[in-house]
């Protein structure tokens, strides 16, 4: 059984969701005139922006504490970790789609749809991380409390 180095997943997975976050911003386009109703029209756009960003800085900031606590990398744990990045690339998409139909309930149901992925596969990476320490698992003692 092989084990990579937990410094080459992280730096990965900071550079991924680095780049996710360029992509979110490139999709919001600046409004065509120059006043205050012009970005004021733009509003709904600016704000599921806002959310997006914020929860992939959760996701972030939740994966580099998770990751504070292991020590341990498999190959199983690199493919929970790709399926979690994976699922964190449809969140510019989603995004783009809720900013440009923000009363139709596919793109809603569709960005929900993708939060939800991205939390299942954040769970599987969790427990896969769990495994990977065996009885050893700091991450285990911290969520049992």
């Amino acid at each position: 059984m092989w084990n990579m180095s937990k410094t080459r997943i992280e730096a990965f997975t900071d550079a991924v969701i680095a780049i996710i976050m360029t992509i979110l911003v490139l999709e919001l386009l600046p409004p065509k005139t120059d006043n205050w109703q012009a970005l004021f029209d733009i509003g709904h756009k600016i704000f599921i922006y806002i959310i997006s960003f914020i929860m992939l800085a959760i996701y972030w900031n939740n994966h580099h504490h998770m990751f504070q606590l292991v020590h341990k990398i498999n190959g199983r744990v690199l493919w929970a970790n790709n399926f979690f990045i994976f699922t964190l690339t449809l969140i510019p998409f989603a995004t783009a789609w809720v900013g440009d139909f923000l009363d139709s309930l596919v793109p809603e149901l569709l960005y929900g749809v993708v939060i939800l992925l991205a939390d299942v596969a954040y769970y599987i990476l969790m427990k896969e991380l769990i495994r990977a320490e065996k009885n050893n698992s700091k991450l285990r003692v911290i969520l049992d409390k």
